[in-house]
């Protein structure tokens, strides 16, 4: 009999659950102490409701960890990149990665795309739809029951007795306090800063220029001549984008001579240093991450291709832009090759570490240690821009500049922030099935050590029954007798 969509994912969820039950998937919670059905003290609030924040939330509920707060300043089902400001077609990551599965099959990418498609189009598929992905996290969210605060902003990160305050401002304007014992940034590839705006580009008026993050309708650009700032991945993301839609002719202007046509990320994709760079001294995890950054990120091939193929489209490699200026309601912008006249410009030109860039870190930007702050590099490997990447504990823990600020390492970086400390498993699917285990190993540990004599006496008090011999107390027993 044929099944329906609809019906065959009912039947997934159902295998999931059962899965789930054979292997204790989800243990027991632990012994209470009293307090943890406050609606305001939560053991750990993760922001940000994407992969990351979605596979933490899993894999803190396996472990048994009551009071997981969830929020995110997106509306539901709009969390994370994929359906806002990425403009790729497909994820670049291989399809057969795992992800907030955690292991666990018929929770797997996979299952539900088969559920939906059939085997034979798995089979043939290459890589997954930026669309079809967000699909599955909203599928995947709601199977494992995690609950999420959407619509709603951490607007700052203050010092509470044994905790964190925590300010949560709504959309409507409202705002409330709330405090956690660790807190967790799932915030994504600008978690600890913001996009790259070159100087040259906030003196134009803003209406004229975009970045790549900003989650704009596209079609804006019908008709238009567009400028691009960068030839990185991003940049072939944007062109594709606005050609489809209709833009007039997109120019593309990149220092680079050459594209880049390297994925590090594949290098990288080994137990040995997704699940140990963190263990590395700190001189050797300096220059694996400055080799790192050293790779530009190409295009993916369909990208590239996309954009060469429409005639709109122009490429000046080893052209970089020495000047902007408006002329006429137009942007002219000086290159070794001449001026260049266009009405919109396009930015593909990354992002910077920079807590002053985030509202809610602010207050960190003179508590929380950076790289430059813990490593001198040897002369002749200094790297300004990686010496500003905060110095992270193991646990993805923020370290404090100084003792009296211990209390931040409560707060864990799991962004792109972590990349120098910890490696590339904190940002996309490739290190994630490192990365989780890693974070919530770390939040388990410092839950259970900071209560350990609560636990004590909890122990000390236990007197749950387990065995009932069945014998009355008059009974007499047998060495009462032959005394």
């Amino acid at each position: 009999m044929k099944t329906t969509p609809d019906e065959r994912l009912r039947e997934l969820e159902r295998r999931a659950h059962d899965e789930m039950a054979r292997i204790e998937a989800l243990c027991a919670g632990w012994p209470t102490l009293g307090d943890e059905d406050r609606d305001d003290l939560h053991s750990v609030v993760i922001c940000g409701a994407g992969l990351s924040g979605l596979s933490i939330a899993f894999a803190l509920k396996r472990r048994g960890i009551r009071s997981v707060h969830v929020i995110d300043q997106s509306e539901e089902g709009r969390e994370g990149p994929w359906i806002t400001c990425a403009r790729m077609q497909t994820l670049r990551s291989p399809k057969y990665l795992s992800g907030p599965d955690l292991g666990i099959p018929s929770l797997t990418l996979r299952s539900w795309y088969e559920a939906l498609n059939g085997a034979d189009a798995w089979e043939a598929l290459d890589k997954i739809g930026r669309e079809d992905w967000m699909a599955y996290l909203i599928w995947f969210r709601r199977t494992v029951g995690i609950d999420v605060e959407n619509d709603t902003t951490l607007s700052s990160i203050n010092q509470a007795e044994g905790g964190l305050a925590l300010t949560l401002s709504k959309g409507d304007g409202t705002s409330r306090t709330v405090t956690c014992r660790q807190l967790v940034m799932a915030t994504g590839i600008d978690g600890c800063g913001g996009p790259r705006i070159p100087t040259m580009v906030k003196a134009l008026p803003k209406s004229i220029w975009t970045h790549s993050n900003e989650p704009i309708p596209i079609d804006f650009l019908k008709g238009r001549d567009v400028a691009i700032l960068g030839g990185g991945t991003s940049s072939f993301d944007w062109a594709v984008a606005a050609l489809e839609t209709g833009a007039r002719e997109v120019t593309m202007f990149a220092r680079s001579t050459e594209m880049p046509r390297t994925e590090v990320l594949a290098w990288t994709n080994f137990p040995g240093f997704l699940g140990h760079f963190a263990d590395l001294p700190d001189l050797e995890r300096w220059r694996f991450a400055h080799l790192y950054f050293n790779f530009k990120v190409p295009p993916t091939q369909e990208q590239y291709d996309r954009a060469r193929r429409h005639p709109g489209f122009t490429m000046q490699l080893g052209c970089g832009v020495c000047e902007f200026s408006m002329d006429g309601g137009r942007i002219r912008l000086a290159t070794a090759n001449g001026n260049h006249y266009a009405d919109h410009l396009l930015l593909g030109t990354g992002y910077e570490i920079n807590f002053a860039l985030r509202p809610e870190l602010t207050g960190l930007v003179d508590t929380a240690a950076v790289w430059k702050d813990r490593f001198e590099p040897p002369q002749g490997e200094e790297n300004a821009m990686l010496a500003d990447y905060p110095y992270l504990g193991p646990g993805f823990e923020l370290t404090p500049r100084y003792a009296e600020a211990g209390w931040v390492s409560r707060i864990h970086m799991f962004n792109a922030g972590a990349l120098a400390s910890l490696g590339p498993i904190s940002n996309g699917v490739t290190g994630l099935k490192y990365g989780v285990p890693r974070i919530v190993s770390a939040l388990v540990k410092a839950l259970f050590i900071e209560d350990s004599s609560r636990y004590l006496e909890a122990l000390a008090a236990y007197d749950e029954p387990h065995f009932d011999p069945g014998i009355d107390e008059d009974v007499t027993t047998s060495r009462e007798v032959l005394a």
